[in-house]
């Protein structure tokens, strides 16, 4: 089953430059735990913009490009990885236009929704009709370093 992860700003900006806006100490260890031991399906940019392979998991980089990279599985299309996790987890973190593609198929969206803006920011998570999912607050934070409130919210697709 496909699901998405991403933390998203008031107007769904998700990065700046190749970069999180916000990388919030304690999301980030959300993300670790909601995707540890899953497929992570990401783009050739976002896996470029990682630090390392993320350990645990399953790496697959969408990509056009014919390339091979270290510890990650490359695939061209997303009609084989729709099939291939009809009935199995798995994660797409990334980036904008991945977001977009799978959105159709998307069972699960976990986001963090930031109660910020950035208007600096190059890249968005694509609108979707939320008439579609119900959503689920999972918990309400507050990051003191950076003084910034958010919240982990999952939409379910409803069918």
């Amino acid at each position: 089953m496909i699901n998405m992860i991403a933390a998203v700003g008031q107007n769904n900006e998700i990065g700046k430059n190749g970069e999180l806006i916000w990388p919030i100490r304690e999301d980030l260890k959300f993300f670790r735990e909601t995707t540890m031991g899953y497929p992570v399906i990401m783009g050739r940019k976002t896996f470029d913009s990682l630090p390392k392979v993320l350990d645990g998991r399953r790496n697959i980089v969408l990509t056009r490009q014919n390339i091979v990279l270290p510890n990650a599985e490359v695939r061209s299309y997303i009609r084989g990885l729709i099939t291939e996790f009809k009935n199995i987890d798995a994660f797409v973190i990334g980036g904008e236009s991945v977001y977009r593609e799978f959105m159709p198929y998307t069972e699960n969206i976990y986001l963090t929704e930031i109660e910020e803006t950035c208007e600096s920011s190059n890249a968005h998570f694509p609108n979707f009709d939320k008439e579609k999912f119900t959503r689920e607050v999972l918990d309400n934070n507050h990051d003191e370093n950076l003084n910034i409130d958010y919240s982990h919210v999952l939409y379910k697709r409803r069918h």
